[in-house]
C-alpha cells in the first residue's frame, strides 16, 4: 500500500492560503512551478529523471549480478523507499535504528544496519522490531570485540531474544570505522562465531572514504580494499565460520559502484555468498560531487548515458542591490552546501514558463541561513527581482534533510505530487 500522507501551511513552501490536501491529491491542484503557485525555495524533484534513475540502477545491479539495497538516509522518503523496492530492490541500508524503523514501516523486509550497534536501547528497538514483523532480517555491523562484549552482556539480561544477525566489517587505516588489519578481522571473526549472541552472516566495507575522483587512483585503492576483504572471506569460508542461510558480502558504492563490483562476486568459496551494492545517492544523483565521479564511471563503463541529476531547489530572485550581485531566496536552510556552494542550473524571467540554462558567469559565491549570493557579470546577461533561478546540489543527503516534503514536478513544471521525508 502506498503511503500517503498531508500537506498543509505548516510545511515550509506550501501556499498558506491553500486547504490542506494528500499528497496524492496535488495533481488536481492545477499548480505550476513557473505560475508561481507555491512559494520559493521549492524543493522539486523531476519525476522523469527519478523514474530513470531507479530503473537504471536496479538493471544495472541485475546486469552485474549483484543485489541492490538502496541506501536509505540519502532520502529517508517512504515514498520513494516503495518506489525503489517496486522496482526489484533486494532491501534497503539504513544507519541507525530509527531509519530502519521507517524502512521497515515502508515495506522493507531486508535491512542492512550500515553501522556499528552499541547501545542497549538500539538493542531493544532491534529485538522489537524483529519480534513483530515475523520475516523480517536485519544486519548490524561489528569491528571490535568490545562491540561484541556489548552486545553479549545485553544477550545475558535477554535470555529469550533471538541471536542477531550481524556483519563483520573491514576498514581502511585512517578512516572511519571497520577492522583494520587480517590478524584483527580474523580473531573477530572466530569470537563472532563462537558467540551465541550473533549470527555471523558476511563481511561488509565502505569503499567511499578512499575514492578522489581519479580513475587511476580510485581502482587502485578500491583494488586493494577488494582483495583484503576477499582474503577474509575466503579465510571465513575456509575455516566455516559463517552462519545462517542467506550469507552477505556487501559495499557502499554510491561514487564509485562499478570498482567495487568485483568484491560482491567472490570466488573460490565452498559456500554461496549474495553480493549487495548499498548505493544511495543514485536516486536523485546531483550535479556537481557524484556528476564528476559519474562521468569517470561512464568512460570505465563504455555508457554514453546513465544517472540524471532529478534534485533541484528552485528560487526567486529577491535583490540586485549593486551590479554584479543578486541574492537570491535559499540559504543554508533549504540546500547543501556540504561539498561545495550550489550551482546554478537554470533561470525563468518573471512571466515565463520556458527556462534557459545559465551564463557561465553565473556563480553562488556565499550562503547565509536565508539567503544566497549570486555573482555575475553585469555586462552579461544580468537576474532581475522577481525570475526564478534553479541550483543544483552536490550530496543530495544534506538537501533532503532540510525539506519534510519535495514536489514532483513534470518537464513543464506541473506539480504532479510529492514525497515526504522522515529525518
Amino acid at each position: 500500500m502506498r503511503i500517503d500522507f498531508t500537506l498543509d501551511h505548516h510545511h515550509k513552501s506550501y501556499p498558506f492560503t491553500a486547504a490542506p490536501c494528500l499528497a496524492s491529491e496535488l495533481a488536481g491542484k492545477g499548480w505550476n512551478l513557473f505560475d508561481n503557485d507555491l512559494p520559493f525555495p521549492l524543493a522539486v524533484l523531476d519525476r522523469g529523471a527519478l523514474e530513470h534513475n531507479i530503473r537504471w540502477m536496479q538493471a544495472f545491479a541485475s546486469r552485474k549480478g549483484v543485489a541492490l539495497a538502496p541506501h536509505g538516509k540519502t532520502t529517508m522518503s517512504p515514498q520513494l523507499f516503495q518506489m525503489q523496492l517496486a522496482a526489484g530492490a533486494w532491501g534497503l541500508t539504513f544507519a541507525t535504528l530509527y531509519q530502519a524503523a521507517v524502512g521497515v514501516e515502508a515495506g522493507a523486509r531486508r535491512i542492512i544496519i550500515a553501522n556499528q550497534v552499541v547501545c542497549d536501547a538500539d538493542f531493544d528497538a532491534l529485538a522489537t522490531l524483529l519480534a513483530q514483523h515475523p520475516g523480517l532480517r536485519i544486519w548490524f555491523l561489528v569491528d571490535s570485540l568490545a562491540q561484541l562484549a556489548l552486545i553479549e552482556a545485553w544477550a545475558s539480561r535477554h535470555t529469550n531474544a533471538a541471536p542477531f544477525d550481524v556483519l563483520l566489517e573491514m576498514g581502511i587505516p585512517g578512516k572511519r570505522t571497520g577492522c583494520r588489519t587480517l590478524e584483527q578481522a580474523l580473531e573477530l571473526a572466530r569470537r563472532l562465531a563462537a558467540s551465541a549472541a550473533v549470527q555471523f552472516g558476511g563481511i561488509e566495507c565502505y569503499e567511499g572514504g578512499v575514492a578522489r575522483c581519479d580513475s587511476v587512483d580510485d581502482t587502485r585503492e578500491v583494488t586493494a580494499l577488494v582483495r583484503r576483504v576477499a582474503q577474509v572471506a575466503q579465510t571465513c569460508d575456509r575455516e566455516c565460520l559463517f552462519a545462517g542461510d542467506e550469507l552477505l558480502i556487501t559495499a557502499g558504492g554510491s561514487a564509485v559502484f562499478d570498482l567495487v563490483i568485483p568484491l560482491l562476486r567472490p570466488q573460490d568459496l565452498r559456500r554461496p555468498m549474495l553480493g549487495v551494492l548499498r548505493s544511495g545517492c543514485y536516486i536523485t544523483h546531483d550535479h556537481g560531487n557524484y556528476a564528476r565521479f559519474l562521468r569517470l564511471l561512464e568512460r570505465r563503463e563504455g555508457l554514453e548515458t546513465s544517472l540524471k541529476a532529478a534534485l533541484e531547489v528552485w528560487t526567486m530572485v529577491q535583490s540586485v542591490p549593486e551590479p554584479g550581485l543578486a541574492l537570491l531566496t535559499c540559504g543554508r536552510r533549504d540546500i547543501s552546501y556540504d561539498i561545495e556552494m550550489p550551482l546554478p542550473q537554470r533561470h525563468a524571467a518573471r512571466g515565463s514558463r520556458k527556462p534557459d540554462g545559465v551564463p557561465t558567469h553565473w556563480k553562488i559565491t556565499d550562503l547565509n541561513d536565508q539567503h544566497a549570493y549570486l555573482s555575475f557579470d553585469p555586462a552579461g546577461l544580468a537576474p532581475q527581482v522577481g525570475d526564478r533561478v534553479s541550483l543544483g546540489i552536490s550530496h543530495p543527503c544534506t538537501t533532503f534533510d532540510k525539506w519534510r516534503w519535495l514536489a514532483l514536478v513534470e518537464d513543464d513544471g506541473a506539480v504532479t505530487g510529492a514525497v515526504a521525508t522522515r529525518f
